[in-house]
């Protein structure tokens, strides 16, 4: 597959069941994502964007289709080969954070680091640059459990980006943050888009779109509408101009 998109996908499809109980998850998603967008999908419970977004990371296979990051065909590569890519060039956050509650912040930053072959030195001063970028060098040593929502959504981003991803798959980020916090999380959406950081984010919340430079609509599996916002609005006017 040829093209200047560093997240492309061709034909995708994924489906669940069989007969009459056969659910097509994912329906044909044609799909490119040039390197420094911010794309928001959008859509429903239900939709398929989660599905997608786990297709897309490697976490889960298509039925068929083709399945790109630069010039790593993901769909056909081996298991290891998939657990090599998503440790050297792929950044997750999800929606129930998945930090390991025995780790400090900073410890929980710098594992992937050191998963993808950092030093250990290096691992820790990225982890605490990235702490402090995301507004929490001062809780480097604290237990998630010690941490609000919205300080643990942000360490999961830091960690993340702690492996110089290609890109970075949000799965609901926002999803289980009150109000405040989501608005912590949307300005450093908003920040990792200026800097050119590659993001694709799932959410059915419409707040993600003000920090988008495109935002796909999703319905049973394919999509509904595509468009590109060129990335205008700002995370404060998302509340009516609260900041």
């Amino acid at each position: 597959m040829t093209g200047s998109a560093l997240l492309r996908a061709r034909g995708v499809t994924r489906w669940y069941g069989r007969g009459s109980a056969l659910v097509r998850a994912v329906d044909e998603v044609d799909l490119e994502v040039p390197a420094g967008q911010t794309l928001a999908i959008m859509g429903p419970s239900g939709c398929g964007k989660s599905t997608l977004l786990h297709l897309l990371g490697g976490l889960q296979r298509p039925a068929d289709g083709e399945i790109w990051l630069a010039e790593h065909r993901i769909d056909t590569m081996s298991e290891r080969g998939l657990a090599r890519l998503r440790r050297h060039h792929i950044g997750f956050v999800f929606q129930s954070f998945h930090l390991m509650d025995e780790l400090t912040a900073v410890e929980n930053v710098e594992l992937a680091a050191l998963l993808a072959g950092q030093s250990p030195r290096r691992a820790r001063q990225r982890a605490m640059t990235l702490l402090d970028r995301v507004g929490l060098a001062d809780r480097a040593k604290h237990l998630p459990s010690a941490l609000s929502g919205g300080q643990r959504q942000r360490v999961a981003i830091a960690r993340a980006l702690s492996n110089e991803p290609l890109v970075v798959l949000a799965d609901e980020p926002t999803g289980n943050l009150d109000s405040a916090a989501t608005l912590e999380v949307l300005r450093l959406f908003e920040e990792l888009r200026t800097t050119g950081q590659t993001l694709v984010v799932v959410t059915h919340d419409a707040r993600i779109a003000a920090v988008a430079d495109r935002v796909i609509s999703m319905r049973d599996g394919s999509f509904a509408d595509d468009s590109q916002l060129a990335g205008t609005a700002d995370a404060g006017t998302v509340y009516g101009g609260w900041r």
